[in-house]
């Protein structure tokens, strides 16, 4: 293709309005591609690789990103529950020591509680939060989940729930 640099900039505008749509329902997920894509854009920018390259390793992270959209189906999760999946398998050693079903578990218990205990004003009242943040440690403390990641786990599950929330509240 002789205007490699248009294709670079369209795949470019697309992996980030996508990248954009996965952050308004999974924070951990967007984070990771938004890094992909940002490496890979530097590299470039730098002239490390040629626009040919670049523009092959943005259609594998679009790929990426089309897998990732399949894997709810696979773990028969909808995506707020693979949302929760994702912010608990931040921690590489909670997933080795729990192994993924027990996670599910986890995420599928985790969706199921903050849903019934979210609030319009939750984000606001310390008072919910806080009883939410228990909760969640005791589910967590229930499964057997690494207490020294206990603590990181538990905030990257809060964000995750103040973002998937904000459908459920309107709803």
């Amino acid at each position: 293709m002789p205007q490699k640099n248009l294709a670079f900039e369209a795949l470019k505008k697309l992996l980030n309005d996508e990248i954009r749509i996965i952050s308004k329902k999974n924070i951990v997920e967007a984070k990771s591609f938004t890094e992909l894509l940002e490496k890979t854009i530097k590299r470039y920018t730098n002239r490390s690789i040629e626009a040919a390259q670049v523009i092959e390793e943005l259609i594998e992270l679009a790929r990426k990103i089309r897998d990732e959209k399949n894997r709810g189906k696979e773990l028969n999760m909808n995506d707020d529950e693979i949302a929760f999946y994702d912010a608990l398998g931040v921690n590489d050693s909670a997933v080795k020591v729990l192994g993924d079903e027990t996670l599910r578990k986890i995420a599928l218990e985790l969706t199921q509680m903050i849903r019934k205990s979210v609030t319009i004003d939750w984000t606001q009242r310390e008072s919910v939060q806080a009883e939410i943040r228990l909760k969640v440690k005791k589910i967590l403390r229930r499964y057997g989940y690494p207490p020294d990641k206990e603590k990181r786990a538990t905030e990257t599950v809060l964000k995750q729930a103040e973002l998937v929330a904000q459908n459920w509240v309107s709803i």
